[in-house]
């Protein structure tokens, strides 16, 4: 396996004891009263009601305690919403082109109120280490959730978080390994051939993980088929709805992506799959938008919440920016290839297929934390109404990590990972935004703080 560019140099300081973990420390009883709840299962906003949460758990919604010593939160006028999940991040292979690591952007995640993320493809030592860290520093960090470096050719495309795998016995050993290093998802890349999808998709059933595809090689068409969990990026989707008679090659002409009609037969047939198998679809869209399609818009080059990045972050991402910027006489065209990717999005949602909000952050111009917002107001701007753009934050997300019992949804006995908004966000999504106080494990945090501390490390 190649070794990640300084993948464990910089990361042997997160290593923690877990007798220094802040997570043990009591935190007794908070009764927060008046705000409405969001039910990430019914997709409804409730009336107002009491919510007790009980050291790092939810203890009861709807009921009032007799505990005197409870912590009295008056949040009358006030929304609660269940901690967002970033369903697609990095936190050490973007990282590293920019000289830092996982543990510098994690507060900012917590402070957009982003409780939970999914690390979807990292060399595996590093992306524990993270992992590690962010679980012992609950008070700052979000929950971290791993998955398996990039399953892929040999050599693999990115060979500092790509493994290499071209024959299908060599899966199970593989897939052994990545349950001992406690994964949750296993990630198939761009350069996988059928035959080990296939034996991928197998096994990593047989050990009830979740299998994730960003597709290349290995048909969306083929991997529907063989019971693939999930498709990364619209991508994933919308490279396989090209008329067959078009080359690969063609496939990456701007010309023919802005022109591509998302709803030919081709087009329906795959969503109709989609939809039948139950794949999830993690769009991503925010990471195209910003990165590739407006990278050399004023709208996106001075979004505010770049500016919440760490310097470093964007330094690198402006030196991407002079590197990569793509003609100027090509934005209309760009412009209706995004707009394709939105019609595709939205036409997944209208046929049932489970939407999930990831971003790929901290890609260039896709910053930590902010980004999932970003991402909730183009996933609307596809057509999903504001509450199918929570859920796919929310529920949605976390039934794809297996973590539904713990995370997704406001109710007794769940991790008392929170956020309280001062708008609601079923009124505008932008209303995600108007954040008062997250909650992370049962912790009352203010996002000010949390940035406070990002911009410290």
């Amino acid at each position: 396996m190649p070794v990640t560019r300084g993948c464990c140099a910089g990361l042997v300081a997160l290593a923690v004891l877990p007798g220094v973990c802040a997570a043990a420390q009591a935190r007794g009883v908070t009764v927060i009263r008046g705000a409405r709840v969001f039910d990430s299962i019914k997709g409804v906003m409730l009336p107002p009601t009491t919510v007790v949460i009980d050291g790092d758990r939810v203890a009861s919604v709807g009921m009032e305690p007799a505990t005197p010593s409870a912590r009295i939160v008056d949040a009358s006028g006030k929304y609660m919403i269940p901690g967002l999940i970033d369903a697609h991040v990095h936190l050490v292979h973007v990282l590293d082109f920019a000289h830092m690591t996982g543990d510098e952007v994690l507060p900012l995640y917590l402070a957009s109120g982003v409780t939970s993320v999914r690390d979807v493809g990292d060399q595996i030592a590093a992306e524990k280490l993270v992992a590690r860290y962010a679980a012992a520093h609950s008070d700052f960090c979000p929950r971290v959730f791993l998955a398996s470096p990039l399953i892929d050719r040999d050599p693999p495309y990115h060979r500092d978080v790509g493994w290499a795998i071209t024959d299908p016995e060599k899966v199970p050993d593989f897939v052994s390994d990545m349950v001992a290093w406690g994964v949750t998802t296993l990630k198939i890349y761009v350069g996988t051939e059928r035959p080990v999808g296939r034996r991928i998709i197998e096994e990593g059933h047989r050990r009830g993980l979740f299998v994730a595809g960003h597709l290349g090689r290995y048909s969306a068409q083929d991997a529907v088929s063989d019971g693939i969990d999930g498709l990364e990026h619209i991508w994933s989707v919308f490279n396989y709805i090209f008329p067959i008679d078009v080359l690969m090659e063609e496939r990456w002409k701007v010309e023919r992506r802005a022109a591509v009609d998302v709803n030919s037969p081709v087009a329906k047939a795959l969503i109709s799959d989609l939809a039948a198998h139950h794949v999830a679809v993690d769009p991503t869209i925010v990471v195209f938008r910003n990165q590739f399609l407006l990278v050399d818009q004023p709208e996106i080059l001075h979004n505010a919440d770049n500016d919440r990045a760490p310097a470093r972050l964007r330094s690198w991402w402006e030196d991407y920016r002079r590197r990569r910027t793509p003609p100027p006489e090509t934005l209309d065209l760009r412009k209706r290839e995004l707009k394709n990717y939105l019609t595709l999005t939205g036409s997944l949602f209208r046929e049932s297929v489970p939407i999930l909000a990831g971003t790929d952050s901290p890609e260039p111009f896709t910053p930590p934390g902010g980004s999932l917002h970003q991402e909730l107001q183009l996933l609307v701007d596809s057509g999903l109404p504001p509450a199918a753009a929570l859920q796919a934050a929310t529920i949605n997300t976390a039934r794809a990590l297996k973590a539904e019992r713990e995370i997704g949804s406001i109710d007794a006995g769940k991790a008392a990972d929170i956020v309280i908004l001062n708008a609601n966000p079923l009124a505008d999504i932008a209303n995600t935004r108007t954040i008062w106080k997250v909650l992370r494990a049962g912790r009352l945090l203010d996002p000010q703080s949390l940035l406070d501390k990002a911009a410290k490390q």
